[in-house]
């Protein structure tokens, strides 16, 4: 299991919780969120405007400064998501929704449909901005940036995120 990356004192509000699936091998062996080469999500959120340079998996310390932090859906690292079974996902929602109530962020940002659906019962959601929301908090669905993902571009994948930013009112 990675650590949630959430803000601590002197950080500014949580504006967007952005949440994978699961950590993959690479990350659980690193430590640090959306780590395996060829994962597009650092890259994305640069492209989109939330952060002012391209941070390495390494970096990811530095997000809740830009009040962003990041969370799995489901603990168990796997090689591919796909691994996880149902039981897992649905845990990992509601697990969730009792962060999301803790630290309050302006947006959950779930990275990953197919996950989404599962872990909050949806299974006709599409990508982006939700109906639902928790609490106060939005609800997005953004495409899966995993490499493993071929029908998301660099560009399409930017584009999404660039939505998501420009709806949580935050420039990197």
């Amino acid at each position: 299991m990675l650590p949630d990356v959430l803000p601590g004192p002197g950080d500014p509000p949580l504006r967007v919780l952005f949440c994978g699936i699961n950590p993959g091998l690479v990350s659980a062996f690193t430590g640090h969120h959306f780590a395996r080469p060829g994962n597009r999500f650092w890259p994305a959120l640069h492209a989109s405007g939330f952060t002012p340079r391209l941070f390495a998996p390494s970096e990811q310390g530095l997000m809740p400064s830009l009040g962003l932090g990041i969370t799995n859906v489901a603990p168990r690292a796997t090689a591919r998501a796909d691994e996880l079974d149902d039981a897992e996902l649905v845990a990992g929602g509601e697990r969730l929704r009792a962060l999301v109530a803790d630290v309050a962020p302006r947006w959950l940002a779930v990275v990953g449909i197919g996950a989404y659906r599962v872990a909050f019962g949806d299974r006709r959601a599409a990508a982006g901005r939700q109906e639902r929301t928790l609490g106060p908090t939005g609800v997005w669905v953004l495409p899966n940036p995993s490499g493993l993902n071929a029908h998301q571009t660099p560009a399409t994948l930017a584009a999404a995120f660039r939505e998501l930013r420009e709806a949580a009112g935050q420039a990197g």
